[in-house]
This record gives structure tokens, sequence and C-alpha cells, in this order.
């Protein structure tokens, strides 16, 4: 890859995923023929490179990138952007292993990979497709969390730099393990926690998806902890928002533009926010039209019209939309706390608008 460099006092996020997917695609590609080369299935590398040239945001990436600029990074950006990959190689593990959890047939405006893996089983040999397709999206999933660890200790960092962005890391691999549990366990528990459904934001969305990656770059950088615990105050209510506005997409999106369908999160019987306040606020009737159908895997639209309705009855939807602005608005004011150059300070606050502001 061609070494990147700051030649002037702006971040050019719009780049950063166009430099990030060219690590990724040449890494792939580097995979791709030494499957060949050693005879074994090139099938791995590229159902990941499908996966990832679907689409994404690549926003772990930028904030990893803008950590750095943040914690005083200078020249060279070749080994933070390929740091800034591993991240979104990881990101692809936890999205492959959680469709399959969700039983999410798209992502993306495509086939999920155990969806895209199931309709290319031969149909023979007495194998199940879907089963065969889970099977093989697991080992996907597997590889590409492999590939993060590669990526990472061939960026280039000085080794004791690498040995605290581990740290972090690991952390935040644990973080966002647990957070999925947390989630998955969920419906076991009243539909109306709202604390137990904040609790998953916080370790699946806010630590993972913006509190770490920010650290990760900060620490390569050298920054020191009084630096981390100012990221901090920035990003966990930002992640609370990212997430928020999540839940309501999950809900009342336009498919054609977030590429998820708006009946998996109710099918699934996901217990957000969003369905915590609804629950809590409920009369009987409605209580009973949401435990009749949240969680019905032949919910149809005109279920999921019924669910919205108790939604916007109750106020849960105008109230997750109060939560956002708040948790935008506390993130804002953190940031100015954080001892940044302007630079940096810029490029957060792009990321801020771009996490909380999608339209639903």
């Amino acid at each position: 890859m061609t070494a990147l460099s700051l030649s002037t006092p702006s971040i050019d996020l719009a780049s950063v995923p166009t430099h990030v997917d060219g690590v990724l695609r040449e890494f792939l590609d580097s995979k791709t023929r030494i499957a060949q080369e050693t005879r074994m299935p090139t099938d791995l590398p590229g159902t990941l490179q499908g996966f990832l040239d679907a689409g994404g945001k690549r926003l772990r990436p930028m904030l990893c990138v803008i950590g750095w600029h943040t914690g005083g990074g200078r020249g060279d950006l070749t080994p933070i952007v390929r740091t800034a990959a591993a991240l979104e190689m990881f990101h692809a593990f936890c999205l492959i292993h959680d469709d399959i959890m969700d039983r999410t047939a798209t992502r993306r405006g495509q086939p999920t990979v155990h969806h895209a893996l199931a309709a290319r089983h031969p149909g023979r040999l007495g194998l199940d497709a879907a089963w065969w397709g889970i099977s093989g999206a697991i080992l996907t999933g597997d590889m590409a969390l492999a590939w993060s660890d590669e990526l990472l200790h061939s960026a280039g960092h000085p080794p004791a730099r690498i040995t605290a962005a581990r740290r972090v890391l690991e952390a935040m691999r644990e973080e966002v393990i647990y957070g999925q549990y947390l989630d998955l366990t969920a419906p076991l528990g009243p539909m109306d926690d709202v604390a137990a459904a904040l609790r998953v934001i916080r370790y699946k969305t806010a630590k993972y998806t913006i509190e770490r990656p920010l650290h990760t770059g900060a620490i390569l950088a050298g920054a020191e902890p009084a630096l981390q615990e100012a990221l901090t105050a920035f990003a966990l209510p930002l992640g609370e928002a990212f997430q928020l506005r999540d839940d309501l997409l999950g809900v009342y999106g336009n498919p054609n533009q977030t590429g998820k369908p708006v009946l998996d999160d109710l099918r699934e019987g996901k217990h957000t926010v969003l369905l915590a306040l609804a629950a809590q606020r409920a009369t009987s009737v409605q209580r009973r039209h949401l435990h009749q159908l949240v969680g019905d895997p032949d919910l149809a639209e005109d279920g999921a019209a019924r669910i919205r309705d108790v939604l916007d009855a109750t106020g849960a939807r105008a109230t997750v939309g109060n939560m956002i602005d708040n948790c935008y608005g506390q993130a804002l004011t953190a940031l100015r706390n954080i001892p940044c150059p302007p630079a940096a300070a810029d490029a957060l606050r792009q990321v801020a608008a771009l996490a909380t502001e999608r339209a639903t």
C-alpha cells in the first residue's frame, strides 16, 4: 500500500473508508493467492470480500484514525489505517455471527453470509442447505476474527504501543461478546426493563462502536490515560444515541435506505429501549398486543403496524427521539473538554452528526 501522510491541517474523513477498503482488498487478494497455491478453498477470502464490498459506514475505522490524530499522531498514516482495517475485519466477524443468531436474511441490501452460502449448496449429498450455510458462515466469521489479529500485528506500530493497544482490543472483544449475550438473553426477562436494554447498548454498541476504536487510535499515538477518559465521556453518550437511532430504524426505517428489513427486530422479539418504554406505559390492551405480536417469527406488516401504533400512542417513539437528542448534546458538551487539535475536534463533531442524524 502506498504510504499516506497528512499534508493539511484538516482530517479527510471521506478518504478513510477508501484507504481501509484498499487495505482489506489487498490483504484478501493475498489470502486468495495463498489459498490457491496451497490448494485450500478460496471461498473464505472470497466470501469475506463480497461481504465487505456490500457496504457499511466504516465508522469504527474512522474513529480509530480520529483517535490517532486526537492523541497527537503525526506523519505516515499507513500503520493506523491498517489498524483501522483490522477493526473492520473484526466487525465483519461480529456481523456474520450476529446475523446467524438473529436469523437475519439480508444485510446492506444483500443476502447475509449464511443465506448466500445456503443458496450455493449443491442440493445433493443429503445435507440440509440451511445448516450447510450456517456452518460455512461460522467458519467465515472465525477466519475474519483470526485475520483481524494478523492485520493488527502487521500494521507496523512500535511493539510497546501494540501491547498497549492489545489490552484495549482484548477488553473490546470481551465487552461486545458479553453485550451480545445480554442481548440474546434479554427476551427471557420482562419486556419493560429499560435498564437491561440500556445495559445491552452500553456493551454491545457504545463501548464497542465508539469508545474502544477511539481509545485504540489514541493509544497508538501515545496518548495518556487522561485523554482516554475524556474520550470516554464523549463516546458513551454518542454510542447510546447511535444505537437508539438504530433501534428506531429497525422499526420505522426505509429498507431501501438502511439495507435492513423493518420486521426482523420485531420478529426476533429484541428487547430495545423503544419496546421497553412502550411496555411500561401501555394499557392492558396495548400490552396484550405487544406480548402477542412481538417475537412472532411469522409477523406480517399488518401486525408490525399495530405494534408501531402502540409505540406511537405510548409516546415511546417520541421519548427515544428525545433521548437521542439529549445524548448527542452530552457528547458535544464532553467534546469541549477533550484536549486535542482543532482538526480532530472537527472530525469528532462530524462523526457525531453522522452517527445520530440518520433519517428514519
